[in-house]
């Protein structure tokens, strides 16, 4: 398997699961201003959207979706236990996916980090109580969002740790603080974690250089 991604971005995520599962995977990374790869192919040839993540697998086929590749790698490797067996434990990591993608990673957060009118940054955060309070209320005395650590748990880390680059503060929700730094004790979290945001350092490095102003630029999380 070959995983494409940006650092920090979504496709963390990805890492998180494949680093959880033991599984043998190749990473690249991918220049998502560019939209090419970090040995110059054209990422839109494998993936025409140009967006992480883009897991390869066997014959060459493209899966993506972040939320598809989560599951899948959960149903690769079921040793893991990155996903519940029974029909109603799938249902509620398929609820919770949805609503971290959508309600968390697409409404609030990415119009935080992109650059969007005042006005529709605004809307974004004001709807960030409400949603991240929801979370936190069923996190309140729970180690997971399930059970036992799943795919879910490895996205919802993921744009979590968006907020360091955002006005959104965890502090506002004690039980997301927590288990955001209770995950990143997790040795598949903290690997992943340490990688992409080494690799994200030296991305910002690079581009400050050709920068006069040297300002950090903004995390993609598409």
């Amino acid at each position: 398997m070959k995983l494409y991604f940006s650092p920090l971005a979504c496709s963390l995520s990805s890492r998180i699961a494949l680093y959880e599962a033991g599984a043998k995977a190749s990473f690249v990374e991918v220049d998502l201003t560019t939209k090419r790869t970090e040995d110059g192919v054209d990422y839109r040839a494998i993936h025409p959207l140009g967006s992480v993540p883009a897991l390869e697998i066997e014959g060459g086929e493209i899966v993506t979706e972040n939320a598809a590749i989560l599951q899948l790698i959960a149903e690769r490797y079921p040793e893991a236990e990155l996903a519940p067996r029974d029909p109603l434990g799938r249902a509620r990591l398929q609820q919770w996916l949805s609503f971290i993608g959508t309600e968390l990673h697409k409404a609030v957060y990415l119009p935080l980090l992109e650059k969007v009118p005042a006005e529709v940054k605004a809307h974004a955060l004001s709807m960030a109580d409400a949603r991240l309070g929801w979370v936190a209320a069923r996190l309140a005395g729970r180690e997971f969002l399930l059970d036992r650590f799943s795919v879910a748990d490895a996205y919802l880390f993921t744009v979590l740790n968006w907020s360091q680059v955002t006005p959104i503060d965890l502090k506002a929700w004690p039980a997301l603080l927590e288990y955001h730094a209770r995950l990143l004790q997790r040795p598949s979290v903290a690997r992943a974690f340490a990688e992409e945001r080494a690799r994200y350092a030296r991305e910002i490095e690079r581009r400050a250089k050709g920068r006069s102003a040297g300002a950090e630029p903004a995390l993609d999380t598409r």
